[in-house]
């Protein structure tokens, strides 16, 4: 579902509140081309999983300054007293099993770029163009695809932890590797116009 906004602009029925509206109008379905970035929201979608949305966004500031500006390098550096550390730190959720994937992740992503970017990796599954849909209403919007099924398949043989076929179906939409904003929201064709880079 999409209703008109303040400004009078029809965004995606989700995109309800300041701060979802500006991460909806900003971020979300614009093409990364960035390894940083995407692992930022590899941890952030981990982070979500049986949460909402919004409860990672107000998170934000305080996983970037926990998990080093989500450089993967220094990420997969981190100690096992970095992660008890970690684990008091209010300003991030606070699941044992979701800071280690973390960790965990950085160290899979950095033997992922050995053979290229992690970026040309996730490309690679939509032969480098965005999959555009076609939804009319928010409830047509499935959870996951065969698509992410295979990217979560592929990802778990190299060893990344929390990355289920919804998780990757997150993903896959924040990064713009797939385009889900409904027909009807201003954000489609603009993000479909966007190079991300």
């Amino acid at each position: 579902m999409t209703a008109p906004n303040r400004d009078g602009r029809t965004r995606c029925g989700w995109a309800n509140g300041d701060l979802l509206t500006e991460y909806h109008d900003q971020e979300w379905g614009v093409p990364v081309h960035d390894d940083r970035r995407h692992f930022e929201f590899l941890v952030l979608e981990a982070a979500q999983a049986g949460l909402s949305w919004l409860t990672v966004l107000r998170r934000r500031e305080g996983y970037r300054q926990a998990f080093c500006g989500f450089d993967p390098e220094l990420v997969a550096r981190l100690s096992e007293r970095d992660i008890e550390s970690l684990l008091q730190n209010p300003g991030i959720i606070r699941n044992r099993a979701k800071v280690e994937s973390a960790v965990h992740n950085a160290r899979r992503l950095l033997e992922l770029q050995d053979a290229g970017s992690f970026d040309a990796y996730l490309w690679d599954f939509v032969d480098g163009s965005p999959v555009v849909g076609a939804w009319e209403h928010i409830e047509q919007i499935p959870a996951s695809t065969v698509l992410s099924e295979r990217l979560s398949k592929d990802l778990r043989r190299r060893g990344f932890r929390f990355v289920g076929p919804v998780v990757c179906y997150a993903h896959l939409q924040a990064t713009g590797l797939v385009n889900d904003h409904l027909v009807s929201c201003f954000r489609q064709r603009e993000v479909a116009g966007a190079d991300g880079s």
